[in-house]
């Protein structure tokens, strides 16, 4: 059996001592409410400590509390801004929704361009229904506009991340 209240403890001590990881894994457990009553504002906290340290998968957290308006005012650009760096170090969750960012417009402008090759990006990397997402935005698209997207996604992929059309 697990005993999440015991891996709470082990993390907070962790946590408390900077350990990226373990902060990450705090806000999991008051995310989840794992060991501990549930707390979106206490996970925002520990994501945003980790996340800071330049942890991939506690930037995209931290961008999914600002999406979804968790324990912190819902604020798209906010979102943007922790998915872009999530996505910067290959994570494909935080690619895959940059995607819909750019899809719906929601804290960037809506671009058909950016969504395209932030779901080609992420079906690259794994991510299983981005290469769906990507084909669905493609029929809206001129031919012209899909070999831009698809010229972006190499060049983003082939800089490491550097050159992603900003």
């Amino acid at each position: 059996p697990q005993d999440y209240a015991e891996a709470v403890k082990w993390y907070r001590l962790a946590a408390d001592q900077g350990d990226a990881l373990a902060q990450y894994n705090l806000g999991v457990m008051y995310h989840q409410g794992l060991g501990v009553p549930q707390d979106y504002a206490e996970a925002v906290k520990w994501y945003r400590l980790a996340a800071d340290q330049g942890d991939a998968k506690a930037q995209y957290n931290l961008g999914f509390m600002y999406d979804k308006g968790l324990g912190v005012p819902q604020d798209d650009a906010e979102a943007v801004k922790w998915y872009r760096l999530a996505a910067d170090q290959g994570d494909a969750d935080a690619q895959n929704n940059l995607g819909v960012m750019y899809k719906y417009g929601l804290g960037v402008p809506q671009d058909n361009v950016m969504a395209h090759m932030w779901y080609n990006i992420a079906a690259a990397n794994g991510y299983s229904k981005a290469g769906e997402y990507r084909d669905k935005r493609a029929v809206l698209m001129t031919s012209a506009a899909i070999e831009k997207a698809q010229a972006m996604a190499r060049e983003c992929m082939s800089s490491g991340y550097t050159k992603c059309g900003w």
